[in-house]
């Protein structure tokens, strides 16, 4: 299910990176091209079917080749393409055909009725295109679209506006040494150069200008814009849509070329980003964090509950006037950023709003497993608890229970030797039910986290003689602490605790004729402490199942499998370690380590701290 969101994720964010383009229309490098071919083709029949085409038409057609491919390409494209329908009109209505006339009636109407279709077909595919998308980019910038930056667009119309008059002088100076077909091709190698510094734009003023100084420098007759041979009309007609495609592939190139050159950065960024989630800083906040700390600006992520939305990360800073790019890549989810540098392109932030999805989805279903884990660890808790009380709490209980009943009675005369084993097994199953309760709180403190240890330096030689009070056959246990044992730091109730469950164990598990044995020693900077014993021992794979509680490797065995569950806990809480060993010649050893003080004090027997 997690795999299958993110994948629709992704693919809402690709979605709204593509939305943009859809709304801007067919791009002007395409669009006029096609256009201005469409244009001059309608002049060249005109002029062909030498008046047979009335005015009327020429205008009607042209209108609606403006008004069509205004409606489909981007806004900025219907400028040039009004002028060049005007100058279809102007010049291709009525014979002298291609002599323009740029004054008079004709040229009026035609100059009113092509700017009325430029626009209303520009404004309607707006509207079209605004009606038919849902936009959930609400602004972007313009700059990262481009190819070809607006310093470059300038140096290339520089170079139009003072090369072409140039060349132009240079031409006609020639003129006695070259054709029509020399001009075409010396004028088409100067737009394409104007193309290459400045991009599209300025090519295509370069192409239209061009055109009009041939017209006028080199076609008869000269020094105006009529053209007396329809060769030379055609001509200059396949001059203006060469020159006009050509721009177009080079500027169509320069494009492709930045748009590779920031598709290698998008990658770079993501698989920066990529990294870093993999490296474990898979938060909405890690990714958000990563976004304006490599492009700058600020983004949030955005939550609709209960109808409203609600922040659940952000990051960065931006001016409250900068523009806004929103994408909701699911109803429920949103990514709202500003102020970003011109790298963050539409697509990139799409690829960083899936990662943040994704990441938002990944982290609520680690809270969701971590609940789960927790809840079923309370239930096993509550199971093993149920079955302890049930059991092996009611057991002791219920030998006291009839012990105190029989020396209540007063119709049995009981001796004195019959009272003591009485009152004997009161006192030993108190006990027993002593220690299990106390097993238990020591649990639940571990278990809820309450536990805080008390750390000071104290002598083990000190605590482990309390820790054998009240265990049965605790007086077979030797206790083996050298003379000059450092002190240890730990807390003197949790060690007691440990040391007294893991004496329990030992003398629970030993023969009679090898009693269990505590031996202490210096390791480094820590001290260890081993409770020996020589019983059956534990195979090698159940020597870690030992210590979780409430397992119990003898069913038989008294206790509810809490004693080493809590000195393995205790033991680690004061920054030891407790591990079960074999014993040479078979058995046990329990092997606690605990921190050693760093000063000159040893332990003596007795000796206070």
């Amino acid at each position: 299910m997690t795999g299958r969101r993110r994948d629709d994720t992704l693919r809402s964010g690709r979605q709204a990176a593509r939305r943009l383009a859809r709304r801007q229309g067919l791009s002007a490098p395409y669009a006029l091209p096609v256009g201005f071919a469409a244009l001059f083709a309608l002049g060249t029949i005109a002029a062909a079917l030498n008046g047979r085409l009335p005015a009327i038409g020429v205008l009607v057609v042209s209108a609606v080749i403006v008004t069509v491919i205004s409606a489909v390409s981007e806004v900025n494209a219907a400028v040039p393409l009004g002028v060049i329908g005007w100058l279809t009109v102007v010049g291709f209505s009525r014979p002298p055909y291609a002599d323009l006339r740029p004054t008079g009636a004709t040229a009026a109407d035609a100059a009113i009725t092509m700017a009325a279709c430029a626009l209303a077909g520009a404004v309607a595919g707006w509207m079209f295109r605004y009606a038919q998308v849902q936009v959930t980019l609400e602004s972007v910038d313009r700059q990262k679209e481009r190819g070809i930056d607006l310093r470059r667009q300038l140096a290339g119309a520089a170079l139009a506006v003072a090369g072409l008059p140039a060349l132009t002088a240079l031409l006609v100076a020639w003129r006695g040494h070259l054709n029509l077909s020399d001009d075409l091709l010396i004028y088409l190698v100067a737009v394409v150069a104007v193309t290459v510094v400045g991009g599209f734009w300025p090519a295509v003023f370069a192409a239209v200008a061009a055109s009009l100084l041939l017209n006028w420098y080199f076609t008869a007759p000269l020094h105006t814009f009529t053209i007396a041979e329809p060769k030379n009309l055609l001509a200059l007609v396949l001059f203006v849509t060469v020159a006009v495609a050509v721009s177009s592939v080079v500027h169509l190139a320069a494009r492709r070329e930045a748009d590779a050159a920031r598709s290698a950065k998008e990658t770079a960024s993501l698989l920066a980003l990529a990294q870093t989630v993999l490296g474990g800083d898979d938060t909405p906040a890690d990714v958000l964090d990563h976004l304006t700390a490599s492009h700058g600006g600020y983004a949030e992520l955005l939550e609709r509950v209960a109808g409203r939305w609600i922040r659940v990360a952000s990051s960065g800073a931006a001016g409250q006037d900068a523009s806004v790019i929103r994408f909701e890549v699911r109803p429920d989810l949103a990514l709202e950023v500003r102020g970003q540098a011109a790298s963050a392109t539409a697509s990139l932030l799409a690829g960083y709003t899936a990662q943040a999805v994704a990441a938002l989805d990944r982290a609520r279903l680690r809270t969701q497993a971590a609940q789960a884990e927790a809840l079923a660890e309370g239930n096993r808790m509550r199971t093993a608890l149920l079955a302890a009380v049930s059991h092996d709490l009611r057991t002791p209980l219920a030998s006291i229970k009839a012990s105190v009943s029989s020396l209540r009675q007063t119709d049995v005369h009981w001796t004195e030797e019959d009272e003591a084993d009485l009152l004997a097994n009161i006192e030993q199953n108190a006990d027993r039910l002593d220690a299990l309760v106390g097993n238990l709180l020591d649990m639940s403190r571990l278990q809820t986290g309450s536990l805080a240890p008390f750390l000071r330096a104290i002598a083990v030689d000190e605590v482990a003689p309390v820790a054998l009070r009240g265990l049965d056959g605790g007086d077979a246990l030797q206790i083996v602490v050298p003379d000059d044992l450092p002190l240890v730091r730990a807390d003197p109730g949790l060690l007691e605790r440990v040391l007294a469950n893991l004496f329990s164990n030992a003398l629970r598990h030993s023969p009679p004729d090898s009693p269990p044995a505590l031996l202490a020693r210096e390791d480094g900077d820590r001290v260890v402490l081993e409770v020996v014993d020589h019983g059956a021992g534990v195979p090698g794979d159940l020597k870690e199942q030992i210590f979780e509680p409430f397992l119990r490797l003898e069913e038989r065995s008294p206790g509810v499998g809490l004693g080493l569950a809590v000195a393995k806990g205790f033991a680690e809480a004061m920054g030891g370690t407790i591990a079960a060993v074999d014993t040479a010649g078979g058995g046990l050893t329990m092997r606690v380590t605990l921190p050693a003080v760093a000063s000159g004090d040893r332990a003596v027997l007795g000796a206070g701290q």
